[in-house]
């Protein structure tokens, strides 16, 4: 009987942290840490609370502004370094990544894809994969990610 009580006191207490919590998160919109792209009509990062929402990423490499050599795990791999970058600007890693969203050009390209994904994400976050048509700059995968801090 005890220990249900200090249980359900528990929870209590949890829920109305949480809920105060949610309450007093205040919402940042946070310009590029690239000037080319601060007036893009769209944040780099949404910050809300402990979370970050980043735009999504495509093989381009900001410092020139083109897409790298064309090929799912090149666009791939520059897609995650684009990501690192963002994450980096705001004291985050990769291990801070809590959910992906991965679009790619083909589903052919998944298991390349995986491959390359793999060794970057090793803390395995929730990941949602579909292929659609007409990526931008005809890329073959976009990426974004929440992370949580």
């Amino acid at each position: 009987m005890k220990k249900n009580l200090f249980i359900g006191f528990c929870i209590l207490v949890l829920s109305n942290i949480l809920v105060h919590a949610q309450e007093n998160s205040k919402i940042v919109f946070h310009p590029s840490h690239e000037v080319k792209k601060q007036s893009a009509p769209y944040s780099d990062a949404v910050e809300v609370g402990n979370f970050f929402f980043l735009a999504g990423q495509i093989g381009m490499d900001h410092t020139t502004r083109t897409m790298v050599a064309p090929g799912i795990k090149t666009e791939t791999e520059q897609a995650i370094k684009n990501i690192k970058e963002v994450l980096k600007q705001h004291g985050l890693t990769l291990d801070h990544v809590v959910k992906c969203t991965v679009v790619l050009s083909s589903m052919e390209d998944f298991s390349a894809f995986n491959e390359v994904y793999s060794q970057y994400f090793t803390k395995k976050p929730a990941r949602t994969t579909f292929a659609a048509k007409g990526l931008a700059r005809n890329a073959k995968v976009e990426i974004d990610v929440i992370a949580a801090k």
